[in-house]
Parts: C-alpha cells; sequence; structure tokens
C-alpha cells in the first residue's frame, strides 16, 4: 500500500500545536494529547495537545476582541478579504487534498475533484454574498414613520463541525458567520483537526483579521460544551448526530442563545416503475458510497416500484461489486476506509445483525489480504428488510444500501416519509407529475429528481423534523448569523401625538 511517509505538507508547522487562537498557532493546555490516525493504514500521523476549557476562553476573547473591527468593517471591505482568501485556498488545494485524504480515508480523487473545490467555491461565493445584505426596503408604513431593516452581526459565533468533512463543514460553518460580520470559535472533530487549522491559517495569509477565525481542538465533552455554554457566545452552530445535538441544544437553550443544527439523515431513494433503470442503478450506487457513506445525505433506503424491484437489486449488487476498495492515494481507487475501527465494527454489526432478518445480496464484510490493517467494509447491498427493522430506521453511516419494494405510489410516498429524519430524499421517475408530487410531499429539507448527492454553494442545505433547523450555504444562512433590527423615524415632528391620549390626557 502506497504510504505517504507519515506526514503532510504542513506537518512542521503544526508542531506548533493544533489551536488556532488570534492568529497564531499553539499548543492545547488539557494535559492530554490526541493522535490523528491515517484510517487505511493505522499508523498515526499527527500527535497534538487537546484544548482545555482555559484555551476556549482564550480563543472566546481573541474573537470577542476581533468583533467590533470586523463588524464594522464595509461589505465591501470583508468581500475583498475573502475573494483573497478564496484565491490563497485555490493555490494550495493540493495541500488541502493530500491532508484531508490522509486523515479522513477519503480517496485523492474524492478530495481533490469534491471536497476541496467545493471548499474554493464556497469561499468565492460568500465572498460576493457579502456585498448583498440588505433588509427590506424602507417606506412609511404607518403614515407618519419611516420604517427600515437593518441586518447586523450577533457577535461570537461557537460552531462545532464534524468528522466526516472536516474541511467542507469548517468552511459551512465559518464562512457564512463572518461573510456576515461575526467572529467565530470553531471546534472541529479532534479525529480530523488538520485541515480545519489549515483553513483559519489561510485566512491569515489571505489578510483576514487575528481572531476573527479561531479554531480549539479538544474533546466535547470538555472543549465542545464549555464553548456551547460560554457567556460570551452569541450562536452556537453544530453539525452531528442528532443524540449530541439535543445535548447541544439542552446547553445552548439554557443561556439563550442562537442556535443552528444540522443533524442526521436517512435519505430515501425513490424509484416510480417508470424510472430510467440505469440511471437510478448508477444514481444509488454513488450516492449511497460517497464519502464510504459517511454522509447524512446519503442514499441509505432505496424504495423501487415493484415491477422494477428484482432488475434493480441485481443491476445494484453488480454495480457495486465492481467498486475498487483500496488505497486513498491509489489512483484507482473507488472507495476508501471508514474513519476508525470503530466505526467500522459498528457497521459491520448492524448488516450483521441484518442477516437474521433480511439478505445480504453483496458485500457484508471487511477486506482481508493488504486492506486488512485498515478500518474497510466492503460496499453492501441489503433487501428484503421490513420496514420497521433497525438497518431501515437507523443511521448507519457506512457504505450500506437498504433495497425494499412498493407497489402503489401512495405508499412509496408514505415508505419513504416514514423516518425520524428529513434532511434530503431522491425520487426518480420520467413523469413531470409524479416527480413533481414527491418533490411536494416527501418531508425533507432537499429532494432531487433523477439524481442524489450534488450540492451548490448559492442553495440551502438543512434538514427537517429530526435533521434540525437552521440552513448552511446560500444567502438563506445569513438568516441564522444576523439579528434583524426594525429602525423606525418620526417624520412629523409633532411633540404630541394623536396616540399620547391613550397614554394620558383627552383627545384635543
Amino acid at each position: 500500500m502506497h504510504n505517504p511517509g507519515h506526514r503532510f505538507q504542513a506537518q512542521d508547522r503544526l508542531a506548533d500545536g493544533a489551536q488556532y487562537i488570534a492568529g497564531r498557532l499553539t499548543k492545547g493546555t488539557s494535559g492530554r494529547t490526541h493522535a490523528v490516525v491515517n484510517p487505511a493504514t493505522g499508523d498515526e500521523v499527527y500527535t497534538y495537545e487537546l484544548a482545555s476549557t482555559a484555551d476556549v476562553d482564550l480563543a472566546v476573547a481573541a474573537a470577542r476582541a476581533a468583533f467590533p473591527g470586523w463588524a464594522g468593517a464595509t461589505p465591501g471591505e470583508r468581500s475583498d478579504a475573502l475573494h483573497r482568501f478564496a484565491a490563497v485556498l485555490a493555490d494550495r488545494a493540493e495541500e488541502f487534498a493530500q491532508a484531508e485524504s490522509l486523515q479522513c480515508g477519503k480517496p485523492l480523487k474524492l478530495t481533490r475533484e469534491f471536497d476541496v473545490p467545493g471548499t474554493i467555491d464556497n469561499t468565492a461565493f460568500f465572498a460576493g454574498a457579502a456585498r448583498h445584505l440588505q433588509g427590506q426596503s424602507a417606506g412609511e408604513y404607518s403614515g407618519d414613520h419611516t420604517s427600515y431593516v437593518r441586518r447586523e452581526p450577533i457577535g461570537v459565533v461557537g460552531s462545532i463541525a464534524p468528522w466526516n468533512y472536516p474541511l467542507q463543514m469548517a468552511a459551512w460553518k465559518i464562512l457564512p458567520a463572518i461573510a456576515a460580520g461575526n467572529t467565530i470559535v470553531l471546534k472541529p472533530a479532534e479525529l480530523t483537526p488538520l485541515t480545519s487549522l489549515l483553513f483559519a491559517e489561510a485566512a491569515t495569509e489571505a489578510g483576514i483579521p487575528d481572531g476573527v477565525i479561531n479554531i480549539v481542538t479538544g474533546l466535547g465533552k470538555e472543549a465542545g460544551e464549555h464553548l456551547v455554554g460560554h457567556p460570551d457566545v452569541a450562536m452556537t452552530s453544530f453539525t452531528g448526530s442528532t443524540a449530541v445535538g439535543k445535548r447541544v441544544a439542552e446547553i445552548a437553550t439554557s443561556t439563550v442563545k442562537r442556535l443552528h443544527l444540522e443533524l442526521g439523515g436517512k435519505a430515501p431513494f425513490l424509484v416510480f416503475d417508470d424510472a430510467d433503470l440505469d440511471a437510478a442503478v448508477n444514481g444509488a450506487v454513488a450516492g449511497s458510497l460517497i464519502n464510504t457513506g459517511q454522509d447524512c445525505t446519503a442514499a441509505t433506503r432505496a424504495y423501487v416500484q415493484r415491477p422494477l424491484y428484482e432488475e434493480f437489486v441485481s443491476k445494484t449488487a453488480a454495480l457495486m461489486a465492481s467498486v475498487r476498495v483500496g488505497d486513498p492515494f491509489a489512483p484507482d481507487t473507488d472507495l476508501g476506509p471508514l474513519i476508525s475501527h470503530a466505526q467500522r465494527d459498528r457497521v459491520a454489526g448492524f448488516v450483521d445483525r441484518a442477516r437474521g432478518y433480511a439478505r445480504v445480496v453483496t458485500g457484508g464484510e471487511a477486506p482481508q489480504g493488504d486492506l486488512k490493517s485498515g478500518a474497510y467494509y466492503a460496499p453492501t447491498l441489503v433487501a428484503d428488510a421490513g420496514q420497521d427493522s433497525e438497518i431501515v430506521q437507523a443511521e448507519i453511516f457506512g457504505p450500506v444500501l437498504v433495497v425494499l419494494p412498493f407497489d402503489t405510489d401512495d405508499e412509496g410516498i408514505a415508505l419513504a416519509n416514514d423516518t425520524p429524519y428529513g434532511l434530503a430524499a431522491s425520487a426518480w421517475s420520467r413523469d413531470v407529475y409524479r416527480a413533481n408530487r414527491a418533490t411536494r410531499e416527501i418531508k425533507a429539507g432537499c429532494v432531487w429528481v433523477n439524481d442524489h448527492i450534488p450540492i451548490i454553494s448559492e442553495m440551502p442545505h438543512g434538514g427537517y423534523k429530526a435533521s434540525g433547523f437552521g440552513k448552511d450555504m446560500s444567502a438563506y444562512s445569513f438568516e441564522e448569523y444576523t439579528q434583524v433590527k426594525h429602525v423606525m423615524f418620526d417624520n412629523t415632528a409633532v411633540a404630541r401625538k394623536d396616540w399620547h391620549r391613550t397614554i394620558f390626557g383627552d383627545r384635543p
């Protein structure tokens, strides 16, 4: 297996520590260390000192000190800084791709063609969006006053990002917050801090002022909970599991913070009997296996109308079996490992338990040979499970697709909605009316038609139900990161207003 020397391009720079506070790298002070492990080999690639609550306090103080200057910058000045930021990221794209593949096990073609370009595009989008933070037009709505709406930054944002897309999730948290004039403290997952640190470093290189972007890398129970509950943090944005999201909400609401949650998903993949079968098969395999299935929008439950069911199962199994599992740095690898052996074993547990009530059509095992030391799991297709079974209802977060049949359109849509989650879904049909009905009736924050997974910076990402609330990306994300203020001017210059009589005196 290819071995990139157990080093990455920024190794020497990050020797100064995995905390980025007030524009510089520093070591954590918790007294405990943590290792970043390459999940393809099990080798440690970076060891760092975890953040303590005191480090969180320093980061929040740095963000608070930077807030007046950054909030007071003109939209044009913030836009220019973000354009420079996008240019720095583009110049360092390969460094980011290599680091992301190393810490996550993602195939290099995925980080080069999806994670990194998507992050650069997101940065460029918010560079433009920073100039368009507009409120409602001024008007004389009462007749005697002129009213208008201001959008103002909230203050210090405390965000927590997950391990599945460390670079993109850091960008999704940081960019709308700072484009709107806030400052931020981000806690990345302790498993995957490398590209978050590089992202903050690149922002400084681009001229974004010290303290606007800060990174604290620590444990959720210590650094994460302290950040969410910090009295100087005005807003919390969290992406992760629904279970942890509930705990974040408890802490944030106890201190009356603005709260944005992007949580779990169990995306349905609804195939009607008039669908292009080959397109649906290709879409199901790509949509279920992206990022080794560690994607909250990944296709996880394929509901296929009965006339197409058996052929869909056989063709999907054949295509899955052809997917090349291997070294993330090899050019012919399609699928890398899961994030850790613990996650691999968790996924395997779901599949092993399903053997008692469903049919494992392909996969269902960890590869051996050269891949034995990594956290690999074969692409897996499970058929004939019951709708109420664990493998259909629970979020697995691995390369596993479950296929179930349905008969009527009503039944298919009902099955798609039969989940606590509502993050994403797709509908496959050549009939525009059928597809349009599915987009109306499926309860999810994103519904694709005849595709599954693509995202774009201009469109919002966020869920219904137990998948959380609020939006990442797009101009809609500014709803999360700004305060709306009504300003009202008297136009009469009259000292005694007519309405005053309701409080004192009589009508003149």
